[in-house]
């Protein structure tokens, strides 16, 4: 897979064969963290341009930079700019007054702390850049194997090189605190650069490799979200979920961020549903909570003997709930009860059952036992009926055959 702003070009040096990044190019990953420039098309007052441009790097990571030097830039264009201690090279995400509002969002401050844009890249820097973007992956599994000398309780995830191969930050997750003071020392000594550990959480680091999640869609981590906020196992009992943890939980193995999505919707619509903190009470009998409708305003109940699911309405539980309190019982559930197909359907399948298994098996007789010899004999068709005439006609009868000599005279003539 290639793309127009990749430099790894087959041997002709015609068309770009992609960096074999399954699916991301040489730059971090196509589609990573992208933005939209709503005010593109609309006309402006002449005034300043806004000086400052948002600048994105290897798996996303976006920083601010001071255009002092006042360069025609387009998005996507590649830039040097200043890091300390060199230089670095990535691509324009964003500039103009959306800059200006993004520096608000994440509250930095428009001082002189914002490096400087030096110039546009040229083709010299992409091709001393892919050279040093080549040493990444080898230096990564080399890192890898490390560490498992040291035997240190961490994951290295990523390794990004800086464009002038004199810096090499490795990204890395761990659940306690590690002392790789040793380890920089030996990387340091072995791949002769300047070494920054830099730890990022498992959220980060799945929004780094990025995938595809279980709706279908790239993760959120990957594209568009860059604050993580915390989500509990709350979030998914507001919202009816079952609690299990292979579904909600991500590729990153915590809860999915998207629980947290819709739960102030959850939480106004659950605003006006009472607790039900025990069995209701009526003079039938006792009523467990099985279910409840939060956007129809609908709970499900049934009694302890019963298995059918009774639908009520939310003002009449809360009713029943306060009678309850003060002692009293109503004398039925069903003076609201509402006609709901639904819900006969879903009990239906559990009295099928109850019925079917309810009914006592018919017992063998024991003893009896297969008898070959006694088979039934099929009557065979009677080849004279098929002659009958059918109808009106005359019934053929045979001639008796009797003896002409026996009991009978003499006729013949002398």
């Amino acid at each position: 897979m290639g793309c127009s702003s990749c430099g790894t070009k087959n041997k002709e040096g015609s068309t770009p064969t992609g960096c074999q990044n399954n699916g991301g190019c040489s730059t971090g990953g196509c589609n990573k963290m992208n933005s939209f420039d709503w005010l593109s098309n609309m006309d402006f007052p002449n005034y300043d341009n806004f000086d400052i441009v948002e600048i994105k790097f290897k798996g996303g990571r976006k920083e601010f930079f001071r255009n002092i030097h006042n360069l025609d830039l387009v998005t996507g264009d590649a830039v040097v700019v200043d890091v300390p201690n060199g230089h670095h090279i990535g691509y324009v995400s964003m500039q103009g007054e959306l800059v200006r509002l993004q520096m608000q969002k994440k509250k930095i401050k428009n001082d002189d702390e914002i490096k400087a844009v030096y110039r546009v890249a040229t083709d010299k820097d992409l091709e001393k850049w892919h050279e040093v973007q080549n040493r990444e992956m080898p230096t990564m599994y080399r890192a890898r194997e490390v560490i498992q000398e040291f035997k240190l309780k961490m994951k290295l995830s990523d390794v990004e090189f800086q464009a002038d191969n004199s810096k090499a930050t490795f990204y890395y997750s761990a659940e306690e605190r590690v002392d790789f003071r040793e380890l920089i020392k030996k990387l340091a000594g072995e791949f002769k650069i300047r070494v920054e550990m830099r730890q990022i959480s498992l959220r980060q680091e799945a929004g780094r490799i990025g995938g595809i999640g279980s709706c279908g869609r790239e993760l959120c981590c990957s594209t568009w979200l860059t604050d993580f906020k915390s989500v509990s196992t709350s979030a998914a009992r507001y919202q009816n979920l079952s609690l299990n943890p292979s579904k909600l939980s991500g590729q990153c193995g915590r809860l999915k961020c998207c629980l947290n999505y819709e739960l102030d919707t959850y939480m106004e619509a659950l605003s006006g549903i009472p607790e039900v903190e025990k069995p209701i009470q009526t003079k039938r009998g006792s009523l467990t909570l099985q279910k409840t409708d939060i956007f129809r305003k609908i709970m499900w109940f049934s009694y302890s003997e019963d298995n059918i699911w009774h639908p009520v309405k939310v003002d009449r539980v809360a009713e029943i709930i306060a009678l309850n309190k003060q002692g009293e019982k109503p004398d039925t559930l069903m003076e609201d009860i509402l006609e709901i197909e639904e819900a006969v359907q879903i009990n239906s399948d559990l009295i099928k059952l109850d019925r079917k298994f309810s009914k006592p098996k018919k017992k063998k007789k024991k003893g009896a036992k297969f008898n070959p010899n006694k088979v039934k004999v099929e009557k065979t068709p009677n080849p004279i009926a098929k002659d009958k005439p059918q109808g009106n006609a005359k019934k053929h009868r045979p001639k008796k055959r009797f003896n002409k000599n026996k009991n009978k005279p003499n006729n013949k003539k002398d």
